[in-house]
């Protein structure tokens, strides 16, 4: 599968922005997907992991309650919304993919998954 990450750009603090996630290839409907981030001199952090028929969601610590994750497998899209940016944000947003079964755990382990988006940064000016 081939993903194609986008939507990222400069917005200012608490603004909301909504970055898209295309896959070309195999459905995306059999792979459980994330997003991770990484700011300027730092690792790649764990964003939102959701599962493979979206019924399940996990979070990063940094992101809960601001962040939300989605996806229309019809669509073979995943979609990450982001509400009351922060400065702290900006980071370029990768988007990632993992064959799984229907009912294996979402894990925020980088490792975990082994097909990866371009990224698309993000820059949230204070």
């Amino acid at each position: 599968v081939q993903l194609q990450a986008s939507g990222g750009g400069l917005v200012q603090t608490g603004d909301s922005l909504m970055l898209s996630c295309g896959s070309s290839g195999r459905t995306l409907s059999q792979y459980a997907v994330g997003w991770f981030r990484q700011a300027p001199g730092k690792g790649r952090e764990f964003v939102a992991a959701m599962s493979r028929s979206g019924d399940r969601t996990l979070y990063g610590d940094s992101v809960k309650g601001r962040f939300t994750i989605s996806r229309l497998n019809a669509e073979n899209t995943v979609y990450l919304q982001m509400s009351s940016l922060k400065p702290e944000d900006t980071a370029v947003y990768y988007c990632a993919a993992v064959r799984v079964i229907m009912t294996a755990p979402l894990s925020r382990d980088v490792s975990e998954y082994n097909y990866w988006g371009q990224g698309t940064l993000v820059t949230v000016s204070s």
